[in-house]
């Protein structure tokens, strides 16, 4: 089954962030899905990328881009308010990198 083209603008949206209420609103208003499913189905799909990322793996999603688990090392920072030394403590960060369609894309939009 083909999927249909989802067409939202962000004009649309009552905040400036998509959330993920608004993303199964949509599934509901344009696949026909009930809100139930909708809702379940917005869950399950961020559920899988947490998970991914908490196990260490890279999660691709062609066409949009890239979640990738980087491990920073152990530094020295300060407190910016006494001016401290603090040990900033080695750590995990997820890092995002747009795919080329998606850099074309939102190139296009400013354009």
């Amino acid at each position: 089954m083909v999927s249909p083209e989802i067409e939202f603008a962000v004009d649309d949206l009552e905040t400036p962030a998509l959330t993920k209420a608004q993303l199964a609103d949509l599934l509901f208003e344009q696949i026909g899905l009930n809100k139930r499913e909708s809702k379940d189905m917005v869950d399950a799909f961020f559920d899988l990328v947490s998970e991914s990322l908490v196990r260490g793996e890279d999660v691709k999603i062609s066409g949009f881009g890239n979640f990738q688990i980087r491990t920073k090392a152990p530094r020295p920072g300060r407190n910016p308010r006494t001016g401290e030394a603090i040990p900033i403590r080695a750590r995990r960060v997820v890092t995002f990198h747009a795919s080329h369609k998606l850099k074309e894309q939102i190139q296009g939009e400013s354009s």
